[in-house]
């Protein structure tokens, strides 16, 4: 009698459908949220309700079929999570452009939601092993500090709002800053597996904290130097805070030192208090932080508190419930397609509704963290918790910002805001947090061989 050959076996079915059925799920979420801004406003359903679910629901099948077949040991609620987050975008934008207004474009949205879609599926088809990025550690910091500077070049960056973030192609605007993140953090988690021994070791201590070694703080200084720069030439407070702060976090993650903690957060108001001392544009963000009610700044033409308060008048208009999808006053806030969309879901659905998005974004970013902790490797686990520590970290800074918790920046809220550049690279940020899942998840190739072997006799 020949012994049966054994195939690897692949994720339980019934997690699978379970995957397929929240997929389905939150798709029909967003319909009926379709529905409901079509009867608010025109009191019957939009014509255009089925194109845009079916055009959804149609993108994440085939990143479901994409997922299913290339890393089918991935979480199962990853994928649900950002189709129900980017689908409510698509619905604040469709709400916003059918009051009028002007640059808000579902369609265009949706579109970019697909190419996010093409993004993500050709990263887990390309990258089969996660693990060949630590090789590339200083190649990805090369390419992240390119394309950080590129918007400085005279013939290729574009100033817009006062920032200087943005470079144009071909007749298309686009903000490196946002790839810059992902190609920063594989550096930060290929430099800190090699030298967090180093990092790790203590000098003196001071009260209850032991300080790391004068000689080992090269590094954050670096790193800080260089947000300052960014802060400074480009006038971009988002991203100078979101790269120190994923640095000091993968550097905490690497070392479980409280100091570094400690020591990031001395460096970064320091040098953020004398920036605004030194450089007037930064002076005017902390005016505006610290005063947005004064008459003089909310009338001011450029760089005031209008955006802001109107932001704040929307979410107190809103309440507890919200005055309801189609129902509020969303396109008084400007650019509340892109910047501000949290502040214009805040008035329609409500402090109930911000709630329950943020608690979505939660349930990310555990995903994602759970992924570190089941990681095999030092660098997985970093490179993990560095993309879910990016997540919420940019939740925090632009709810922060439009809550006034913190001086505005100009970062956008995750899958939700309209434009392309962080719409693509958060989709490939999921793309590796989903290969990094299936490599974690996946069980070892013996266990793989005896369930395969169990099953081919119990047939």
């Amino acid at each position: 009698m020949s012994t049966p050959s054994a195939e690897p076996v692949p994720l339980p079915a019934k997690r699978r459908l379970a995957q397929l059925a929240m997929l389905a799920f939150a798709v029909a979420i967003v319909m009926l949220a379709y529905a409901n801004v079509g009867l608010a406003l025109d009191n019957q359903v939009p014509a255009g309700m089925l194109t845009y679910g079916l055009g959804l629901g149609g993108l994440m099948l085939a990143a479901y079929l994409v997922l299913a077949k290339f890393a089918p040991w991935a979480d199962p609620l990853i994928l649900p999570l950002v189709t129900l987050i980017n689908g409510l975008g698509l619905v604040i934008i469709y709400r916003l452009e059918a009051a009028g207004m002007e640059g808000a474009s579902a369609t265009n949205q949706l579109l970019w939601t697909a190419v996010g879609v093409v993004m993500f599926s050709v990263t887990l088809i390309v990258l089969r092993d996660h693990r060949a990025l630590q090789r590339l550690t200083y190649t990805a910091g090369a390419v992240g500090l390119a394309l950080l500077v590129s918007p400085l070049l005279p013939f290729l960056g574009q100033e817009i709002n006062g920032a200087r973030i943005w470079i144009g192609i071909a007749g298309f605007s686009l903000q490196p800053a946002e790839f810059t993140k992902l190609a920063l953090v594989v550096f930060f988690a290929g430099y800190l597996v090699a030298k967090r021994d180093v990092l790790a070791l203590a000098g003196r201590r001071l009260l209850f904290i032991d300080l790391p070694r004068a000689r080992d703080l090269g590094p954050v200084l670096i790193t800080w130097g260089l947000s300052l720069g960014v802060l400074i030439l480009q006038k971009d407070l988002g991203s100078s805070l979101l790269i120190f702060g994923t640095f000091i976090a993968m550097l905490y993650i690497a070392t479980q030192r409280t100091s570094w903690v400690l020591i990031g957060i001395l460096l970064f108001v320091g040098g953020a208090v004398l920036a605004g001392l030194v450089f007037d544009h930064v002076a005017a963000r902390f005016e505006v932080f610290l005063n947005p009610e004064d008459p003089e700044l909310y009338d001011r033409t450029f760089g005031g508190s209008y955006q802001l308060m109107q932001g704040l008048f929307g979410m107190g208009q809103g309440g507890v419930l919200g005055t309801g999808l189609g129902q509020g006053h969303p396109t008084l806030i400007p650019l509340s397609f892109s910047d501000f969309i949290f502040t214009a879901a805040g008035e329609e659905l409500g402090l109930t509704g911000l709630m329950a998005l943020l608690m979505v974004y939660a349930l990310l970013v555990e995903r994602g963290l759970r992924t570190s902790i089941a990681a095999r490797e030092p660098f997985s686990k970093l490179l993990a918790g560095g993309l879910s520590f990016i997540l919420a970290w940019q939740v925090f800074i632009i709810v922060g910002g439009v809550t006034n918790l913190i001086p505005l920046t100009g970062l956008v809220t995750p899958f939700m805001s309209q434009g392309g550049s962080a719409l693509l690279a958060n989709w490939i940020l999921i793309a590796l947090l989903v290969r990094m899942s299936d490599t974690a998840r996946k069980p070892p190739p013996q266990a793989i061989q005896d369930e395969g072997m169990t099953q081919v006799f119990q047939r």
